[in-house]
């Protein structure tokens, strides 16, 4: 399957798909995810905060994932599933097939896919243990999308949480693609797993459209603390503003259940009474780390570094950035996702290169 992959992967590869800058940092169709053909060669040499570990998805993977037709994807979402085993969503992902040619693109595109992973030794990668897929054999697309631009161009996962034993994933139904780092969406909202992410149920019910105070919520990041789930929301796009709503557990798919931080105190049903309590980010990830006894924020800047903010509540204030990875040693990176194995001040995460469009797994220490 992989030789396979890699010589109709080639040949489809045409100038306009090669044509791929640092700053194409949106529309994922321009991409060209073939190690060496996309000027990528082996891990980037990082001298930072921030070590590259190993690549997690791709031809250049010890997962070797263009087996299952991932060749090239983005995100890379993780929660525990309450099992003890971590889950990744990841967002619009390229193979080998019919191409969707209304994107514009000559790879065939799943809006997302599912992984599994069992491995807490992170020092020499992220090795996974299975993959959600079709009936070919090939990684699924869990939530499908018509993929047909100004109507639904894709059906991207942000956030994950486990709440029992159901898996919940939140994505964005994006509308367009905008300039670099941005884009439109038409809304987002739940969908539900009772079978650890094998199938899922998109839940209407759930649905936040993209105007008013729900736009603020249009990508999420999720936080289980004290018997609530925290959902940090931002607007579509990046170097926007981070703003939290918490809801109990057991309510995570009634809306009107969901409390807003005022910035004071916290209002019930309300989406417009958020305050924004972060500003200049892209994609959110938090957690808690008990080693340091401080609340994580990993996003990136106005400046698309990938930057560390901490906190002793979590909903505020927030630290200064700290640059974990400067923009001017790898300029097209970005989503950064906590792994939820973190321990003691080694800080692992994922995060994107577009260049290549694969993820990566990194480390810093705290």
């Amino acid at each position: 399957m992989g030789s396979r992959v890699l010589t109709v992967a080639a040949l489809t590869v045409t100038a306009s798909v090669l044509v791929t800058g640092p700053t194409a940092l949106a529309d994922p169709n321009a991409i060209n995810p073939i190690a060496g053909l996309n000027g990528t060669f082996g891990l980037p040499q990082l001298h930072g905060r921030a070590q590259a570990v190993a690549q997690v998805t791709g031809m250049s993977s010890p997962n070797m994932t263009q087996n299952v037709n991932m060749i090239g994807t983005d995100l890379g979402i993780m929660w525990d599933n309450g099992r003890g085993e971590v889950l990744t969503a990841f967002g619009d992902t390229a193979g080998v097939g019919v191409p969707n040619l209304l994107q514009g693109s000559l790879w065939s595109w799943r809006s997302n896919a599912i992984v599994r992973s069992n491995d807490r030794n992170l020092a020499d990668g992220m090795n996974f243990d299975s993959v959600v897929k079709d009936a070919v054999g090939q990684t699924k697309e869990v939530v499908p999308s018509p993929k047909i631009p100004f109507v639904e161009i894709s059906r991207i996962p942000t956030a994950g949480v486990a709440v029992g034993d159901t898996q919940y994933l939140n994505l964005m139904s994006v509308k367009n693609w905008g300039p670099a780092g941005t884009w439109d969406t038409n809304f987002s909202g739940l969908a539900a797993s009772t079978d650890n992410g094998e199938n899922w149920a998109a839940l209407p019910e759930t649905h936040r459209p993209s105007a008013g105070g729900d736009r603020n919520f249009q990508q999420s990041a999720y936080l289980k603390d004290n018997g609530y789930v925290y959902q940090y929301g931002t607007p579509p796009g990046r170097s926007t503003l981070g703003h939290v709503a918490r809801v109990r557990e057991a309510d995570i798919t009634r809306l009107g259940e969901y409390e807003y931080w005022t910035g004071k105190d916290w209002k019930k049903g309300d989406p417009a009474a958020a305050a924004p309590i972060v500003d200049g980010v892209g994609e959110l990830s938090v957690a808690y780390n008990a080693a340091v006894g401080q609340y994580l924020m990993m996003t990136t800047d106005n400046a698309n570094s990938i930057v560390l903010r901490r906190s002793s509540s979590p909903v505020g204030p927030w630290s200064p950035p700290e640059v974990l990875v400067d923009t001017r040693e790898i300029s097209s990176i970005y989503a950064p996702y906590i792994h939820p194995f973190s321990t003691g001040r080694d800080l692992y995460f994922l995060a994107t290169v577009f260049q290549n469009y694969n993820v990566l797994l990194l480390r810093a220490t705290l």
